[in-house]
């Protein structure tokens, strides 16, 4: 790209929209890591259960980001070769014809559609449901909240024009088109797992039609450009080219070059997801099973609901001192919780931690599910919660890594990312909790990266084909994390006992959560 006479290297601008920040990061085609810039928002918890989020506060986040990053590099709008968006995922984001939101959006964690679940498996049977779609029946997928959207608010339906995703309402922002990605597009659980098709039953029993979703297109794919009032909005060039993108997981899953079979990932932030690529569309009941966004592979994720979640909420409700200090010293709250944890040893002084703060996906998929300390005493000090906390997040994946290889996934070493990649302390505790190693890349900034890839092969800079053998180039490992053989032991005892405790509260968890369900009605 020439400027005045002067040449300059094209960089690809990657955005992720979390569940709590919007990241866009700038990287040239080497892999390198030019800027970043992020903008938070807020998490709307309605009821219990009930977790939602406001469109416009995505797209003022985005656009503060994306400003931060380009005002970084000298001439950054002009360098910006394509972008790419990735999210959380799945979503139920309902348009009128104006684009404008109906309402705000139902996210991931929301979970008020267990009733529309249980309908919908004595509608199609739970086992038909699994075949097709790929995935079990549960309130974290669309086709639930579609059918309890249907059940509660009738009117707004009927003004639905489209549903789109996270990073299809930004597109649609950025380019005034809309757009939908192979991978959100499974989330849905709408269509055939294996061939693509709509299910048009499940879509007649939730109340839509295939017309009312946007064209599903490739991640790579160039769908729009920037319109000049996004431009004006982000600071963008306009024109610039914008791909249709993909999940926050599958871009996390290339950001760690886990795009073939034998490779697998982990991305902690709010949650943490287990990234494990399999060859064709083989499903596990225990999973969430996705394609990747490069063609031809498919993802199996054991997706966690509140491990970086869990941390921040002890800060927010016990770590006031953290807080000050870290104002007063410019240390991240989160560094000083984590220090603190680092005096206790392993085993957190006999404390045990359930993570399931918000119910658990992966692999349990029980909403009723609750956190727990378990072990206390009045001699247990702050620092072994805080410890417990982060065993306890640990030993929840080391669950879905045992059910993953009982159903035949290989995995020998971890590639990690995310936010919860900058705690040395918590990603050594997955090392010893696993038994494996565990691997960094050298820019680790989570989807943002994978994103920057995706705009890559859309404008022709990395290979659809041999993309493996060209990532290899780009993704840099740093930092290796090789498992305590005294920790590892030790946490080998304390493992069972964790898994124990849950399976002795499963009962007691339905059974509060009927107590509470009961008195709220009347």
């Amino acid at each position: 790209m020439c400027v005045k006479g002067l040449f300059l290297e094209q960089l690809f601008l990657g955005i992720d929209v979390g569940t709590t920040a919007a990241k866009a990061a700038l990287f040239s085609a080497d892999g390198r890591l030019w800027a970043v810039g992020q903008g938070e928002y807020s998490v709307q918890h309605v009821r219990p259960n009930w977790v939602e989020q406001r469109p416009e506060d995505w797209w003022q986040a985005v656009c503060s980001a994306i400003r931060q990053a380009l005002a970084a590099v000298p001439d950054g709008a002009q360098r910006v070769a394509g972008v790419a968006v990735s999210a959380q995922a799945p979503t139920l984001i309902a348009l009128d014809r104006s684009g404008q939101p109906l309402r705000p959006a139902l996210i991931w964690m929301d979970r008020r559609a267990e009733e529309e679940v249980s309908r919908l498996n004595e509608a199609l049977g739970a086992d038909n449901i699994y075949r097709i779609t790929g995935n079990r029946t549960d309130a974290f997928y669309v086709a639930a909240k579609l059918l309890w959207f249907k059940t509660h608010e009738p009117e707004l339906l009927a003004q639905t024009h489209q549903f789109v995703q996270i990073n299809g309402y930004i597109n649609y922002r950025l380019t005034n088109t809309y757009s939908l990605d192979p991978v959100h597009a499974a989330l849905l659980q709408l269509r055939d797992y294996a061939t693509g098709e709509w299910w048009t039953e499940i879509c007649d029993i939730c109340g839509v039609e295939p017309s009312q979703f946007p064209e599903v297109r490739p991640g790579h794919e160039i769908h729009g450009e920037v319109t000049p009032y996004a431009a004006a909005a982000t600071g963008l060039r306009p024109g610039t080219p914008v791909v249709v993108g993909t999940v926050d997981g599958a871009a996390a899953a290339l950001e760690a070059g886990a795009i073939e079979p034998g490779s697998a990932a982990e991305m902690t932030g709010t949650s943490t997801v287990l990234l494990m690529p399999k060859a064709g569309s083989v499903t596990e009941a225990a999973f969430i099973a996705m394609p990747h966004a490069v063609p031809d592979v498919h993802l199996l994720l054991g997706a966690m609901v509140a491990s970086g979640a869990s941390l921040r909420w002890f800060r927010d409700q016990f770590g006031a001192v953290e807080k000050q200090a870290g104002a007063q010293l410019s240390i991240d709250p989160f560094d000083l919780l984590t220090q603190q944890a680092a005096q206790v040893e392993a085993g957190s002084d006999g404390v045990i931690f359930l993570p399931y703060m918000m119910g658990e996906r992966a692999p349990l998929w029980h909403t009723q599910a609750r956190g727990v300390f378990f072990g206390l005493s009045l001699a247990t000090p702050k620092a072994a919660l805080i410890r417990a906390i982060l065993e306890g997040t640990a030993f929840a994946l080391r669950h879905n890594v045992e059910v993953a290889r009982n159903a035949g996934v290989e995995l020998s070493e971890l590639r990690s990312v995310g936010g919860g990649t900058r705690s040395a302390l918590w990603n050594q505790i997955k090392a010893d909790v696993l038994g494996v190693p565990v691997l960094l890349p050298k820019a680790s900034v989570g989807a943002p990266f994978g994103d920057a890839i995706l705009v890559g092969i859309g404008v022709g800079a990395y290979p659809e084909v041999g993309l493996s053998d060209a990532l290899r180039d780009i993704i840099k490992l740093q930092t290796r994390y090789e498992p305590n053989p005294q920790n590892h032991e030790r946490y080998q005892q304390i493992y069972p006992i964790f898994r124990s405790v849950y399976e002795h509260l499963r009962g007691d968890f339905d059974t509060m959560a009927a107590v509470f369900n009961s008195s709220s009605e009347s």
